[in-house]
C-alpha cells in the first residue's frame, strides 16, 4: 500500500504522466530548463535494440509489468510522446472542450491520430480476449431503460438462480481453452449487500478461476469497500461497473441508482487495488456532447480506468429503449441507432484522451462486419468480449474470432502478462518527453 500511495503522489504531481518502460535510449538527448527552475525537461528518442531481434519463435517479445500501478511508477517522469506529427500525453485536467475538440475532428484526421497514438502506447498486433459469463440471469430490481433482466420489463429472459461454482469452474476451462485470458463473471442484482452465502460462492469461484491461471473479472453491482477487499483478497483482477453514459443524460436512462452511487463503487475497487473496468453505452438517446461528457468523467478520474469498454446498445424488446426503436412510428432519437463510424469516433477519441488506458469492443459487436470490426481496431480498440453470448445478448462465437484474429493478423494477450512494448518504440520511433522535478542544474 505504501508503494501505491507514493506512486499515486508521484502520478497526480506530475499531471499522471507516464515513463517508457524496457527500451534502449539513445546517448544523446535534448536537456534544458522550464520555467520552473526545479523542472528539468529532457527529450530522448527511442532507439533499436543493441542488436537485432532475432526471428527465432521461442523468443519472445519485451512486455511492460502486469500490475497497472507498477506500470504507472515506471511512467511517473514521462511528460509526452511524439511520432509522426501527433503529440500525446497521460493527463487528467481535460476539459469538456478539449475532448469536444478530438471528438469533432474530420474522420480521417481523428483515425489518423487515434492510430499513432495506439501505436505509440501498444503493441497493434496484440489484443485481449475476455468471456462474459452471466453467473446469476434476470430478476434485476433496477429499472435501467435497456436491460433485459429486469424485473420491471417484460422480455425474454426468465429468472435463474445463481450458478453452481462447479458449473462456472467448468465454463471458464470451456473459455480458456477456446482462448480467452480474462473471465468476467456478471450477476444481475442492484449491489451484494447482505448476500452473505451468494457472495462466498462468488469468492470461491475467483479463487477457482485465479487458480487455472486465467485473470478474473466481475461485474456484481454496487460493492462496498470491504467487498471489495475481499475479492481482492481472493485474487480478483478487475471489477467493470460502468457509467453508460454522461451525468446529464443518465437520469433519463436509470433512476434506481445514482451516479454517485457508480462512482463510490469506482473509488472503493480502485482503493482496493483493483483494476477498474468501466465504460459505456452507445445508442442510449444520448446526443454527441452526452459521449463527450462520459469521456470526461473516465479522463479526470484519479486513475483513468485500465479498461473501458464501449458498447453498442443492442436494443432488446419488452425493454424502454428496445420497444422504441422498434416503434416505426416514433422518433427514436439515436436510440440504437449506431454504426461504425460512432463506435470508431467514440473508441478513437478515448484513445487519445486515455493513451495507456485498454480500449474494449464489446456489446453489439456480431452487428459489426470484420471490415467494420477492423475499423474499430484502427481507431485503438485492443480488447473484445469473445464467445457466444454476453450476458444475455448473443455475441461471436469462438471461432468466429480465432478466424478474425487471423485474417487481421492478430494475437492474444497472455493472463497475468503485461502488454507487449509498442514495436514503434523498440525500432527507435517515437520521441519521449520526460520531466525531472528535483534536478537543479543541466549540461
Amino acid at each position: 500500500m505504501a508503494t501505491t500511495t507514493a506512486v499515486r503522489a508521484a502520478t497526480a504531481a506530475l499531471g499522471r504522466c507516464s515513463r517508457r518502460h524496457g527500451s534502449a535510449l539513445n546517448n544523446t538527448a535534448t536537456r534544458s530548463l522550464s520555467t520552473n527552475p526545479q523542472r528539468v525537461v529532457v527529450t530522448q528518442v527511442s532507439a533499436p535494440p543493441p542488436s537485432p531481434m532475432s526471428s527465432s519463435p521461442s523468443r519472445q517479445p519485451p512486455r511492460h509489468p502486469n500490475d497497472v500501478h507498477d506500470r504507472n511508477s515506471n511512467y511517473a517522469d514521462e511528460e509526452a510522446r511524439s511520432m509522426g506529427g501527433v503529440t500525446a500525453t497521460v493527463r487528467h485536467d481535460w476539459t469538456k472542450a478539449e475532448i469536444a475538440e478530438v471528438y469533432t475532428l474530420p474522420f480521417h484526421e481523428l483515425m489518423y491520430r487515434a492510430s499513432t497514438v495506439h501505436r505509440m502506447y501498444w503493441d497493434p498486433s496484440e489484443v485481449q480476449q475476455c468471456t462474459l459469463l452471466s453467473i446469476k440471469t434476470g430478476g434485476c430490481t433496477e429499472d435501467c431503460s435497456y436491460c433485459s433482466q429486469s424485473t420491471r420489463h417484460k422480455t425474454f429472459v426468465k429468472p435463474t438462480p445463481t450458478m453452481k461454482v462447479q458449473e462456472v469452474l467448468e465454463a471458464a476451462k470451456r473459455a480458456k481453452d477456446a482462448g480467452s485470458t480474462r473471465f468476467c463473471m456478471g450477476a444481475a442484482w442492484r449491489e451484494l449487500g447482505n448476500k452473505k452465502n451468494a457472495f462466498n460462492h462468488i469468492l470461491n469461484m475467483v479463487r477457482g478461476v485465479n487458480g487455472m491461471g486465467l485473470e478474473v473479472c466481475c461485474t456484481l453491482g454496487m460493492l462496498n469497500a470491504e467487498q471489495a477487499r475481499q475479492l481482492k483478497d481472493a485474487g480478483l483482477t478487475a471489477y467493470n461497473h460502468n457509467l453508460d453514459t454522461s451525468p446529464e443524460h443518465y437520469p433519463n436512462v436509470i433512476t434506481t441508482r445514482t451516479y454517485e452511487d457508480r462512482l463510490e463503487t469506482i473509488a472503493n475497487v480502485r482503493e482496493a487495488g483493483i483494476s477498474v473496468c468501466c465504460g459505456g453505452i452507445l445508442g442510449l438517446g444520448e446526443k454527441e456532447t452526452d459521449r463527450v461528457g462520459l469521456l470526461h468523467v473516465l479522463a479526470t478520474l484519479p486513475e483513468h480506468p485500465e479498461s473501458v469498454p464501449i458498447n453498442a446498445l443492442v436494443a432488446v424488446e419488452g425493454t424502454p429503449l428496445g420497444d422504441a426503436d422498434a416503434d416505426e412510428g416514433v422518433d427514436s432519437d439515436g436510440i440504437a441507432n449506431v454504426d461504425s463510424f460512432d463506435m470508431a469516433r467514440m473508441i478513437a477519441t478515448a484513445r487519445i484522451v486515455m493513451p495507456r488506458t485498454m480500449v474494449r469492443l464489446s456489446a453489439g459487436r456480431l452487428s459489426f462486419s470484420d471490415a467494420e470490426q477492423y475499423l474499430m481496431f484502427q481507431a485503438g480498440a485492443n480488447s473484445i468480449f469473445n464467445g457466444d453470448k454476453l450476458l444475455t445478448t448473443d455475441n461471436p462465437a469462438f471461432d468466429s474470432d480465432t478466424a478474425l484474429f487471423q485474417k487481421l493478423g492478430f494475437v492474444g494477450k497472455p493472463a497475468h502478462a503485461g502488454p507487449r512494448v509498442a514495436p514503434s518504440e523498440m525500432l527507435g520511433e517515437i520521441e519521449i518527453t520526460k520531466v525531472h522535478g528535483s534536478e537543479q542544474q543541466y549540461a
